[in-house]
């Protein structure tokens, strides 16, 4: 059987501290399931200034930050699931952003529009990812 471990960061490994009870990552097997990165500072857990694209930049950081331990990058990722406040305004923007996230083909996506988000953030992502073996 294979086993789960949880992993919970801290601020300085670069992920904010988390609003809620959970666990940033769950390891299963070879899969890493990275709880939703909101646009939070790592140093006080503050929502980032700026528009969508601001705060996406800040997702992405806090996500890597997630991947390093495991030697992982966005580049792993299988599923990534996109939520969005301003699904109307921010898709296409969004899209432009996204696409330079990735060197390899780019990972299976769900990308939602929804009335509000923890922190009143204007996006949250996460992340189903295959651990990468040497």
């Amino acid at each position: 059987m294979t086993s789960r471990e949880s992993f919970t960061f801290t601020p300085d490994q670069g992920v904010p501290p988390g609003v809620a009870p959970f666990s940033h990552v769950t390891k299963f097997g070879e899969l890493l399931f990275v709880t939703g990165q909101m646009p939070t500072s790592p140093v006080d857990g503050a929502l980032v200034a700026g528009g969508v694209l601001t705060q996406a930049e800040q997702v992405r950081q806090n996500l890597l930050s997630c991947l390093r331990p495991f030697g992982a990058t966005l580049d792993d990722a299988l599923m990534v699931r996109v939520y969005l406040t301003e699904f109307d305004r921010d898709f296409a923007a969004f899209n432009e952003v996204y696409r330079t996230w990735f060197t390899a083909a780019l990972p299976s996506r769900t990308c939602v529009g929804t009335n509000g988000l923890a922190a009143g953030a204007d996006i949250e992502i996460d992340l189903v990812v295959g651990v990468p073996t040497s």
